[in-house]
């Protein structure tokens, strides 16, 4: 069965607007800034690969991810918002860190400014999350894993500032060791876990899925967390015998997650192939890709195989499929916040019809030859075919940019 989703406590429509029109514009910044990367000089110590991994993921996926989680807590959970001013606040805060930390990597003084506004940003997110989940009586394991989400959200942050102090040369710390335990809390920890819990919510209830076992998410998530556990604890003490086995749980878990996905989707009763299917085809492809290249470089130790890896997983699975739900999670809350009132009283669009399904198309179609040449680039360490990708892509970040004002503004165009 599907999970019922009301919308007695959905926040209003304006708070989540700067969300994701932050977001958006902000993933065409990190199109247009691979412009600016040598794929030949490449290391995840570089500033340049610093500053562009931390954009991408506060100011795209954590923006976004905020955005629809003011959304979604309460009214999956059917409980309102602790205190829901909060998130009026935690964009600025989010935006001005991200900004600072941006150029923190080049100029050094900045860094951890820009830490603690995004600390600040992310601690009153992360309060306020408790606060609302506090309220529930009864915790699923949907409810569970986002709470397990957000404790290595928590830690993760706490890392992230020793790395920002230590980077800006406040404090002594071993880099790399704290880098890679900071990156498992927060992709594997975090936004892994917090994409496998609200797959079981939003993919059912966008192609009308029912009927399907939610066992191999259970076990994703569950092997996920003790795999992300394992890796911290093998960063901080060295273990390389013990990070193996934790990488192989790790991808032992997407896998039974990507399991999950293709059950969705062979028990959906919407058998259109929409956008949505199709930035979610590609999202997994990316992602099974990007597992095949990472085992690639752990036998061969080529850093082209990792680079390309972590491009399919970042501009590929992460991108993709937060593409795919900002094509259904838009017009859901524009068709509700102006239409609704009119259900009965006067003819009203469809959800479809908020999409610019030809526009949608184009980025479509430029964002996956661009996502190809770029991972096919990486692999062949050529710069100039890396260029040739990255103008796809940020074609199709213009299309993402202007079909998003177009939504947004569908409803002030439409109503009478």
């Amino acid at each position: 069965m599907t999970m019922q989703v009301s919308q007695d406590f959905a926040p209003p429509f304006k708070l989540i607007v700067p969300y994701f029109l932050i977001g958006v514009f902000s993933f065409l910044f990190c199109t247009m800034y691979l412009f600016g990367i040598n794929i030949n000089e490449l290391h995840f110590l570089n500033p340049n690969v610093l500053s562009l991994v931390h954009m991408f993921l506060l100011s795209f996926v954590m923006m976004i991810i905020f955005g629809a989680m003011a959304q979604l807590i309460p009214v999956t959970l059917e409980v309102g918002h602790y205190c829901l001013k909060l998130y009026y606040i935690i964009y600025p805060l989010l935006s001005l860190g991200t900004v600072l930390m941006v150029f923190g990597f080049s100029f050094h003084i900045l860094l951890p400014f820009g830490g603690l506004f995004v600390l600040m940003a992310m601690a009153l997110f992360i309060f306020e999350f408790f606060a609302t989940i506090k309220k529930v009586k009864k915790f699923n394991n949907i409810i569970k894993s986002l709470v397990l989400a957000h404790i290595f959200l928590f830690f993760g942050l706490l890392i992230g500032i020793s790395l920002s102090l230590g980077y800006a040369g406040l404090i002594n710390i071993d880099m790399f060791s704290f880098l890679k335990a900071h990156v498992y809390l927060l992709l594997l920890g975090y936004v892994c876990i917090l994409i496998m819990a609200l797959a079981l919510v939003l993919m059912p209830m966008f192609s009308l899925s029912h009927n399907f076992s939610k066992t191999p998410t259970n076990f994703a998530v569950s092997s996920l967390g003790i795999a992300v556990l394992l890796l911290v604890y093998a960063s901080l003490f060295d273990l390389d015998s013990l990070s193996i086995f934790a990488y192989g749980l790790s991808i032992l878990a997407l896998l039974s997650f990507f399991y999950q996905c293709y059950i969705l989707y062979n028990t959906r009763v919407k058998k259109h192939l929409d956008i949505y299917v199709k930035f979610l085809f590609v999202s997994f492809y990316s992602l099974l890709a990007s597992i095949v290249l990472f085992i690639i470089y752990f036998y061969q130790n080529m850093q082209q195989y990792l680079l390309a890896a972590a491009f399919l997983l970042f501009f590929g699975f992460f991108a993709f499929l937060i593409i795919a739900h900002i094509y259904k999670i838009v017009p859901f809350l524009v068709w509700f916040d102006k239409f609704a009132p009119l259900v009965g009283k006067e003819k009203v669009p469809m959800l479809k019809d908020i999409v610019p399904q030809k526009s949608a198309s184009f980025q479509f179609y430029f964002a996956l030859i661009g996502l190809n040449i770029c991972a096919l680039a990486l692999i062949l360490s050529s710069n100039s075919l890396f260029k040739i990708g990255t103008s796809f892509l940020v074609i199709a970040s213009l299309y993402f940019c202007a079909n998003l004002i177009y939504m947004i503004r569908f409803s002030h165009v439409h109503k009478k």
